[in-house]
C-alpha cells in the first residue's frame, strides 16, 4: 500500500466537504425503465427539473447516454426475443424490425422519451451515498454524488441490477485454464465457435444463450436445482403472478430473489427450439472447477473451454447503506414500493418491480404516494 502524499485528502473526504447542497423535492436515482416512469409521472403532476420551482425534481443517471441496461445487452438479443413489456408510459415504442438488436432500438427510444417529456436527466452522475441530513423524520435525505449534492424531501431509487452481476463462489474457480464470463459481458456466440461451453443458470437468459451458443459450440447446461417447467407460456398473467410472489418476499425484508424461484421456468420460443434440437438437457451443478473443466457430483469430469455464468444480478443499492435499512435476512423491507423503515425512500426496479411491467406501475405508484403526502402539508 502506497502512502498518501502529505496534504492529500482521502477520496471519500470529497463527499464531506462543506458544499452547499441543492434543495429539491424529489431526487430520482437511475434513468432506466423505472426511473423514467417515475420522472414522467412527476412531470405530469407539475414537478419541474429546476431547483427553483415550487415543486422540483432532479433525475440522476450513472450512464453517459440514455437507454439504461438496454445499452449493454448483447447484439443477438433482437426485438423479436425481448422478454416482457418494454414500453414506457405515455409514449409507445416506434415500430421496429423484429430482427433489429434491442440495444439499437430501445436506447434511441429512451432518448426520444426523455426529450419528449423534458425530463432533463443529469448524466453521467454516480451516486456515492444517500443519508439522512438530521434526526428529523420529516427532514431531508442527502444524495451525495461525484457531481454535487442534493437534499431531497423524497428519494426514488431506481438503480436496478445491471451493475451488480452475481458470480457464485466455487472451489477451484481461480485454477480454470479457460475463459469465465458472466452474461453481463456476453457479446456473441461466434466467439465460442468450436469450443465446449458450460452454461450455468436456470433463468430465461441461460436458456436463451444455451440455444444460441449450441449452434456453434458443444454446450453443457448445469443448474443448482431441477427445472420446473410450467405448461403455460410466460404471458402477462404469469408475470403478474411472479410480481406478487416477489412482493411478499420484500415485505418481509428478504432478498427479492428471482422470478424463476417464484414461478418456475416457462416455455419460450428459444426453449422450444433448444428442446427440438436436443440441447435442452439439464445437468446437476458441478461441485468444483478444475484447470480443464468441471467435476460433477458423481465424480465424473466434464471438459470445458468456457464457463458462462448466467446466474443473475443483485440489487444495486450499496449507496443506500448509510440509511441502515438492511434486515438480518439481507434485504430491505419494502411495501408498495416504499421503504417500511424509511418512508422518504422509494425503491422501484427492486423486488416485484424488477420486471418492465412492474417498473412502470411502481413509478406511477411512488408518485401517487408522494402526492398524497404533499397535499395535506400544502393544505396546512
Amino acid at each position: 500500500m502506497h502512502p498518501r502524499p502529505a496534504g492529500t485528502a482521502h477520496p471519500a473526504a470529497a463527499l464531506h466537504r462543506t458544499v452547499e447542497p441543492t434543495l429539491v423535492d424529489v431526487a430520482v436515482v437511475g434513468a432506466g425503465q423505472a426511473g423514467l416512469s417515475a420522472a414522467y409521472h412527476l412531470r405530469r403532476r407539475g414537478f419541474e427539473p429546476d431547483p427553483g420551482a415550487a415543486a422540483s425534481l432532479v433525475t440522476l443517471d450513472a450512464d453517459d447516454a440514455p437507454g439504461g441496461a438496454w445499452r449493454h445487452r448483447w447484439p443477438s438479443l433482437k426485438m423479436a426475443t425481448v422478454n416482457g413489456i418494454h414500453e414506457l408510459p405515455g409514449f409507445a415504442v416506434p415500430p421496429a424490425d423484429p430482427a433489429t438488436p434491442a440495444r439499437d432500438v430501445l436506447p434511441a427510444y429512451f432518448a426520444a422519451y426523455e426529450e419528449r417529456f423534458d425530463l432533463r436527466v443529469r448524466r453521467p452522475v454516480r451516486v456515492a451515498a444517500v443519508r439522512r441530513v438530521d434526526d428529523d423524520p420529516r427532514g431531508r435525505l442527502r444524495v451525495q454524488t461525484d457531481a454535487g449534492t442534493w437534499d431531497a424531501r423524497y428519494v426514488i431509487n431506481a438503480t436496478g441490477t445491471w451493475r451488480r452481476p452475481f458470480w457464485p463462489v466455487y472451489p477451484g474457480a481461480e485454477s480454470f485454464g479457460g475463459r469465465q464470463l458472466h452474461v453481463h459481458d456476453y457479446v456473441s456466440a461466434d466467439e465460442f465457435a468450436g469450443r465446449r461451453v458450460v452454461v450455468v443458470g436456470a433463468g430465461i437468459s441461460a436458456v436463451q444463450l444455451l440455444e444460441e451458443i449450441s449452434h456453434v459450440a458443444d454446450t453443457f447446461w448445469t443448474t443448482r436445482r431441477e427445472i420446473t417447467w410450467e405448461a403455460a407460456e410466460f404471458d402477462t398473467a404469469a408475470r403478474v403472478a411472479a410480481i406478487a410472489g416477489v412482493e411478499e418476499r420484500v415485505r418481509r425484508g428478504l432478498p427479492p430473489g428471482s422470478v424463476i424461484s417464484v414461478t418456475g421456468q416457462h416455455w419460450t420460443p428459444w426453449a422450444r427450439a433448444a428442446q427440438r434440437r436436443g440441447v435442452l438437457v439439464r445437468h446437476p451443478m458441478f461441485r468444483a472447477i478444475e484447470p480443464g473443466g468441471v467435476r460433477m457430483p458423481d465424480g465424473a469430469f466434464e471438459p470445458a473451454d468456457v464457463i458462462l455464468w448466467a446466474t443473475g444480478f443483485r440489487a444495486d443499492i450499496g449507496h443506500l447503506a448509510p440509511l441502515g435499512l438492511r434486515t438480518a435476512a439481507g434485504g430491505i423491507r419494502v411495501a408498495d414500493g416504499r421503504s417500511t423503515d424509511e418512508p422518504r425512500l422509494f425503491l422501484i426496479g427492486y423486488g416485484p418491480s424488477q420486471s418492465t411491467v412492474g417498473a412502470n406501475r411502481a413509478g406511477r405508484d411512488a408518485v401517487r404516494q408522494i402526492m398524497a403526502a404533499r397535499e395535506p402539508a400544502a393544505a396546512g
